[in-house]
């Protein structure tokens, strides 16, 4: 939710528009004039401005201009009528974040809001690197692991400089963080940051929301539109999980890349940007390489400084204060004292592989906080936790870790025939049933429950893979 300004000298459609967005939870300031909004603005700083081109006395482009000059992380979407596009885009190219054209799909008007308030939280929230947060933190990246600090080294020469960044790690590991922190500390700091998810966004519509359209370009494209790296210009851009782009978009990210240029779907012109990219990915590329699936010419171009994120089970070392973090964090969200953790918990925590990485960790803080009871966490709150976590998680959907489908591939290359099947289904079998074991010291009835076997099947099981279990509980 966010604090909106509507500044617009129709006074039907600012009382309708404040009626929608405060049943949507926004807090609403209205104004009938330019002059007025802009004390407002000045007096306030609200998260996001919605604002009519047209206005009487001072017009909306030079209210825009004197805004973006007070505070240039606010975003600003501007409405016009039909026939003002030109105006409503030179004010995209002048910052604002969007335009919209009247009369609009409140739908989509919505959506617009959320990613608008979104853009400027990213933008605003700042990142703390390499610090115990304070403690109205919501957001930063520290660890003492030499991993973590060879990372934060990393930001710090690469911040500076305009060079295009890959970001790789597996999914949680703070990818998005990382580019935030390289944006808040650059040189283009006081421009756009705008994320784009290569993968939220169907691939039909990824095009013209990356690059635009004219009009005429498609059926629907009544008016010229720009897309985010357009609006992006002079700023960053961030383009997540760009190894899952469909190949035919790579083309003209690569020649973004190279040439500074654009082309909106149906023009002939191109169009030069100024736009700093940072990529993430937690595919493997070098796969996709050779399957065909990734264009050799964009890898090159991106890796031209690479920034590799550690798993958390490669720097358990940081568990603790990072679960000590997010438990504060959480605690304090939720309006009550931080319980702190047992070392009972802090043990099995450490035990585990936390395939979520950070993110898996943050949520299992979160969870175990929920259900403490005002009582340090403790190791079964945590094995609850994190069991409840593993569930959430939808494999239909591609959730499964990287480099578990990369060893499969291996297996599938290297050996294959008859036995393949029961090796691989042998394999991830030993090594859940050595998870559940370790994270309940050894409890063999304690591991059956978590993994929904009875107790004779998980003995059985045992038997026939000869685990080892060097700190059994006998039960």
């Amino acid at each position: 939710m966010g604090n909106i300004l509507i500044v617009d000298d129709d006074a039907q459609l600012r009382h309708s528009f404040e009626k929608l967005l405060l049943a949507e939870g926004h807090d609403v300031r209205t104004c009938p004039t330019g002059e007025a909004g802009l004390e407002v603005f000045r007096n306030e700083l609200p998260d996001l401005v919605i604002m009519d081109v047209r206005l009487p006395g001072m017009d909306g482009l030079e209210t825009f201009r004197h805004m973006h000059e007070i505070q240039p992380k606010a975003p600003v979407i501007v409405m016009t009528a039909y026939g003002n596009t030109d105006t409503a885009i030179e004010a995209t190219k002048m910052g604002a974040y969007d335009y919209v054209l009247k009369p609009f799909d409140i739908p989509e008007m919505l959506a617009t809001i959320d990613k608008a308030l979104e853009a400027g939280r990213f933008m605003r929230s700042r990142v703390e690197i390499d610090v115990i947060p304070e403690k109205d933190s919501t957001q930063a990246i520290f660890g003492r692991s030499r991993a973590m600090q060879e990372v934060f080294k990393q930001i710090g020469r690469v911040a500076s400089t305009g060079a295009t960044i890959l970001i790789r790690g597996e999914s949680g590991t703070g990818k998005e963080l990382v580019a935030r922190a390289i944006y808040q500390h650059s040189v283009r700091a006081d421009k756009p940051f705008l994320v784009i998810n290569c993968v939220a966004i169907p691939e039909t519509l990824l095009e013209s929301e990356l690059f635009g359209y004219e009009k005429g370009a498609f059926t629907g494209a009544v008016n010229r539109r720009m897309g985010k790296i357009e609006q992006a210009n002079g700023g960053t851009v961030f383009l997540d999980e760009i190894g899952d782009m469909p190949f035919s978009i790579q083309a003209k990210i690569l020649r973004l890349l190279q040439e500074k240029s654009i082309e909106r779907l149906g023009g002939r012109s191109p169009i030069p940007v100024d736009v700093r990219v940072i990529a993430a990915t937690n595919r493997d590329l070098e796969t996709a390489l050779a399957e065909g699936r990734f264009r050799e010419d964009l890898y090159y171009r991106l890796k031209v400084v690479t920034l590799q994120l550690p798993p958390l089970r490669e720097r358990k070392g940081d568990i603790p204060m990072l679960a000590d973090y997010f438990l504060k964090r959480h605690a304090r969200e939720m309006a009550i004292d931080s319980p702190g953790i047992t070392e009972e918990a802090k043990n099995v925590m450490e035990s585990y592989s936390w395939p979520g990485n950070v993110r898996e960790l943050g949520n299992t803080m979160q969870k175990a906080l929920i259900f403490s009871r005002g009582a340090p966490i403790s190791g079964e709150e945590i094995s609850q936790a994190i069991r409840v976590e593993t569930t959430d998680i939808d494999f239909n959907k591609g959730s499964e870790d990287e480099s578990i489908r990369q060893w499969i591939r291996r297996a599938l290359v290297g050996g294959g025939g008859e036995k393949i099947f029961g090796d691989i289904i042998d394999h991830f079998a030993r090594m859940l049933m050595t998870e559940a074991l370790t994270l309940t010291a050894g409890n063999r009835s304690q591991a059956a429950k978590l993994l929904g076997l009875s107790r004779p099947t998980l003995l059985a099981k045992i038997e026939k893979y000869g685990i080892k279990i060097e700190t059994a509980v006998r039960d």
